[in-house]
């Protein structure tokens, strides 16, 4: 059975949040409420690519289409452009193919009105040519939290034409709505270090969260001769997130709100050739990529009030009542990149092969602040901030290839990050946001700098039927664009911090015995903040820029960063999953899940003070194959019902909850 089928999630989120290394967070910032992901403890919010193309936008992902999902550690730049800091994720969607016809209808039914209805049909129209179409309707509570839940719907559309033995023509489109009501879990109680455990999820009227997604990719393969391939691949994208999620933070009631449109294209071009050069074989890539993103964001108004008396350990105390009205935009950015790259990978000798690539990647930036209001209602003038500049990032690395089943490897490799990079923040400095200073700059800041050194070796072993891995590594961020005081009042500090994460990871996966498989990954790693412009001798400000005294008129100072840990990071996390094959047609098994404490915090400043505690999850599953044609599979999830937490904001306001216990039932038929 398939890890991904296996494990019952059906969100991106979901499956990626239980892989070591991998935190999440929240809409902290500005930022939309959306999928947020953390690896190695740096923000990977927009470094989401399917199909090898980087994909933007701050929404809700789905699994109903996704073949494979790929996830790479460390700065990859050379790869994947700007960003790329901890990782990036690659999904890999289900495609149309000439090599058979074949057609499968999923249903899934479970507790908190779960129902999950998926279709997957590939046609092939003649010897050449082929459509598949992959459906999903799905709803569904969130376990103990009604009325927060789910519902969803999307179609992958895809299809190919062979042209000649040579060239193939695909295409596929994208079309998802998620119409959601996020739960906003509960709050942090500063006096006594502990969560409120809040019933309330929301008024309705009032709160949900909204999201939709429309792509067209093209793509052309054309086999050039038997050691020359062009490929090429562009895309279309629209993309929109929205949301108003009310919480209870301190007794009161609190609203959290904004919505984001993104449009994009993107449109990649790679010559993969296999060369003999010197003696040696080598394999080049060289490519050209171009990408354009235009980013609009607002917020909303919200005119209405309670009526009678909120009780926050009521889930169903509905009492606002009042409209929601869309605001014009507050921010609008368009990001325009032009790349070229070459990679090498290059046969040394029977045991030993170099590997190694570099990228120039040359940027436009043009962010139009509307006219606004700060906290304290004064009003704020509209500004426009348009720079540009180039990155140039590489990789190198070494397999030597010792053992028959086994190999050593080391690398060293890079990314930057651009001032104001993370789309969704707008001026929302220090969670990747525009930053200007105090004299009003912002094209002085560098490009944020990571280097990457890793050492690991892979071995496969039990007769080549088990994959055992390790890699120990340290990933160094440097000429870091820090936040002031009040980060959301877009002031900073141009390229004064640095950070560093270093650890190691130990992976297995493959068959223990015949009947026995398993999956086994953990993550052990610390971070610091290095260096930082608050280091303990600086005067505390106000938003005004004002420094702070205390009532005998001492100057306050900043607390420092330095020597603390990141925000959103665990310090060890680890999943284990077990399979065992009892007959040809029944199999079960459970995975474990396991995260360390996390602190909230603002992501350049390090850890705060609210904590989220470890947890460890079970989840259990099993399946049977009635016949050639039909299934049916299991699910149960946190079978212990235990309350954890997934991310939390920089002050406790919100504090994810994980799901409670739920189980389901999967039946699949082919035909």
């Amino acid at each position: 059975m398939d890890a991904i089928e296996a494990s019952g999630k059906t969100a991106l989120k979901d499956l990626l949040s239980a892989q070591p290394g991998i935190t999440l967070g929240t809409g902290e910032g500005g930022n939309s409420f959306g999928d947020r992901y953390i690896i190695r403890g740096y923000e990977a919010r927009s470094d989401i690519y399917t199909d090898g193309l980087r994909e933007p936008g701050l929404i809700t992902r789905e699994t109903f289409a996704l073949e494979q999902v790929e996830i790479s550690k460390g700065p990859s730049s050379t790869f994947a452009g700007r960003g790329s800091t901890g990782g990036a994720v690659n999904t890999v969607t289900k495609k149309a193919t000439v090599d058979g016809a074949f057609h499968s209808a999923e249903l899934g039914l479970g507790t908190d009105a779960f129902q999950r209805l998926t279709f997957d049909s590939n046609n092939v129209v003649s010897s050449d040519t082929a459509v598949r179409f992959n459906l999903l309707y799905t709803s569904k509570d969130t376990p103990d939290r009604a009325p927060a839940g789910a519902e969803r719907m999307g179609v992958l559309a895809s299809a190919v034409h062979n042209v000649s033995d040579e060239l193939q023509l695909s295409a596929d489109f994208y079309h998802f709505e998620a119409d959601d009501r996020s739960d906003p879990g509960h709050a942090y109680v500063r006096d006594t270090g502990e969560f409120n455990a809040y019933d309330y999820v929301g008024q309705d009227g009032l709160d949900f969260h909204n999201s939709s997604a429309d792509i067209f990719t093209f793509s052309v393969d054309y086999q050039v001769s038997p050691d020359m391939v062009l490929e090429n691949k562009t895309r279309f994208g629209d993309t929109d997130n929205g949301f108003v999620v009310s919480g209870i933070s301190r007794d009161a009631l609190r609203s959290y709100n904004g919505w984001q449109d993104n449009s994009y294209v993107g449109t990649q071009t790679n010559l993969i050739v296999g060369k003999e050069m010197g003696g040696k074989q080598h394999t080049f890539v060289a490519g050209i990529e171009f990408a354009k993103e235009t980013v609009a964001a607002g917020g909303y108004s919200i005119d209405g009030a309670l009526t009678g008396t909120l009780d926050p350990y009521n889930a169903q105390n509905n009492l606002w009542s009042g409209t929601v009205t869309k605001n014009p935009r507050a921010t609008e950015l368009g990001l325009q990149t032009v790349s070229v790259y070459l990679m090498d990978t290059v046969a040394l000798s029977a045991k030993m092969e170099l590997f190694a690539g570099l990228r120039y990647d040359n940027f436009d930036f043009a962010l139009e602040k509307s006219p606004s209001t700060d906290r304290d209602g004064n009003p704020v003038a509209g500004d426009n901030f348009t720079y540009g500049d180039g990155l140039v990032n590489g990789h190198l690395g070494l397999v030597y290839k010792a053992w028959d089943n086994g190999n050593v490897y080391g690398s060293v490799s890079t990314s930057s990050n651009i001032n104001g990079g993370e789309a969704d923040s707008g001026t929302n400095c220090g969670y990747g946001g525009l930053c200007v200073d105090a004299a009003g700059d912002y094209k002085a800041a560098e490009p944020e700098q990571s280097l990457n050194i890793e050492l690991g070796t892979k071995w496969n072993v039990n007769d080549e039927k088990m994959l055992l891995t390790a890699a120990l590594f340290q990933t160094t961020k440097d000429k870091v664009i820090e936040g002031g005081n009040d980060s959301y009042t877009g002031a900073g500090f141009l390229n004064t911090g640095k950070n560093r994460v270093e650890g190691i990871e130990f992976g297995l996966s493959g068959n223990i015995t015949p009947n026995l498989s398993a999956q086994f990954g953990i993550a052990l790693m610390q971070s610091e903040t290095l260096k930082s412009f608050n280091d303990g001798t600086r005067p505390s400000t106000n938003r005004q820029g004002e420094e702070q005294t205390d009532d005998l008129g001492n100057v306050i100072l900043a607390e420092t960063s330095v020597g603390k840990p990141k925000a959103n990071f665990t310090d060890t996390s680890a999943n284990f999953q077990l399979s065992y094959q009892m007959s040809a047609a029944l199999a079960f098994g459970g995975t474990v899940t396991y995260s360390s404490e996390i602190y909230g915090g603002q992501p350049d400043a390090g850890a705060g003070t609210v904590e989220l505690p470890s947890y460890g999850l079970l989840d259990l599953f099993a399946s049977y194959q009635v016949n050639d044609n039909f299934s049916a599979r299991l699910n149960v999830e946190n079978v212990t019902d235990e309350t954890y937490y997934t991310a939390v904001y920089r002050s406790g306001g919100i504090a994810y909850l994980g799901d409670g216990a739920s189980a389901k039932v999967t039946v699949k038929y082919d035909f």
